[in-house]
């Protein structure tokens, strides 16, 4: 139930509503995504296992995919359980202070989404494009380095998120239409002016995706370029197989983003489930669907599991070692 405001009250506790539309169907709706966040932590903790605990997956391509797995696990536990607790218990208190630091993982998590996936994509440029240079570029030097340059530039522009949100008098409501605090969701919440934090999330959106995607396309027109002119056919349906998985999980990751955006854009001419089911499949679906189409797609991870699966021990020898260069 929403409270009302009094005088210049600023509220410090909130309640999270998810789906007010159907709310008499509330102890049904979590199915679904009991059911997917199950697929999310089985799956990418199935491909984190199988990573590192075989010795010929630790090279960077690979690694990169143990990193992505990770993300994908770590999303979901940020506010799933908590949007369990709302769904079945009803329990759909959370305080000011929890509210920005669920905010502040939930963002900071899915920027590194859209970081692991230009950095995965400059991996498959210098493999295609420089192959005779690949170890001498993709090493466990550069990775530190744009693990150091990446993790300084999504933590600032996050954080300030955070810290302007956190500055805000919230006094019309302390009703958030989602399960869990997304940030303009909060920021709507506000009475005073919010010109500069949208002005922040956007310049955020900027500065992480959509240079990130530039990136990334940049990197893949240059790596077609060179697949077209290859004199190996067996190579060319290589590289276009590796970097189709790539580019199947980067396609639906920014739809889904895109859709998100737009829904937020255009909120006032759609119901608030609809932007919030929009706002929870953004999150939830790519943690679901990555690992099944890496470990649908990629061979060897594929082997692996596979073997796992039927109890055979894996000798690493049978298979080509190609270790991180440090």
């Amino acid at each position: 139930m929403q409270e009302k405001t009094v005088g210049n009250h600023s509220y410090t506790d909130f309640i999270l509503i998810g789906f007010p539309g159907f709310s008499e169907y509330k102890p049904y709706i979590y199915i679904p995504f009991f059911l997917m966040f199950l697929v999310a932590v089985v799956g990418n903790s199935v491909i984190i296992f199988v990573i590192k605990t075989q010795t010929s997956l630790h090279s960077p391509m690979y690694f990169l995919i143990f990193a992505i797995a990770i993300m994908d696990l770590s999303a979901p536990i940020t506010f799933v359980p908590n949007m369990f607790l709302n769904l079945v218990l009803n329990l759909n208190g959370i305080s000011l202070g929890g509210c920005l630091v669920q905010m502040f993982f939930v963002h900071l998590i899915s920027s590194f989404e859209s970081t692991i996936l230009l950095v995965m994509a400059l991996d498959r440029y210098v493999a295609i494009c420089n192959p005779l240079r690949y170890n001498d570029y993709m090493n466990s030097s550069t990775f530190y380095k744009l693990s150091v340059a990446f993790l300084i530039r999504n933590g600032l522009l996050v954080s300030l998120i955070i810290i302007l949100a956190s500055t805000l008098s919230f006094c019309f409501s302390n009703v958030i239409e989602h399960f869990y605090c997304e940030h303009m969701a909060l920021v709507g919440l506000a009475c005073g002016e919010t010109a500069k934090n949208s002005i922040m999330g956007l310049l955020a959106i900027f500065c992480i995706p959509v240079i990130d995607l530039l990136c990334i396309c940049y990197s893949y027109i240059n790596i077609f370029c060179a697949v077209l002119k290859s004199a190996s056919g067996k190579a060319r349906q290589k590289a276009v197989h590796t970097c189709g998985t790539h580019l199947i999980v980067i396609f639906v990751s920014y739809l889904l983003a895109l859709c998100s955006y737009l829904a937020y854009r255009i909120r006032n001419s759609m119901s608030p489930d609809v932007h919030i089911l929009t706002s929870l499949l953004c999150i939830l679906f790519p943690c679901c669907f990555n690992p099944i189409i890496y470990g649908v797609r990629t061979k060897e991870i594929r082997e692996h599991i596979l073997k796992m699966v039927k109890g055979k021990k894996i000798h690493p020898e049978n298979i080509k070692v190609a270790s991180i260069t440090r």
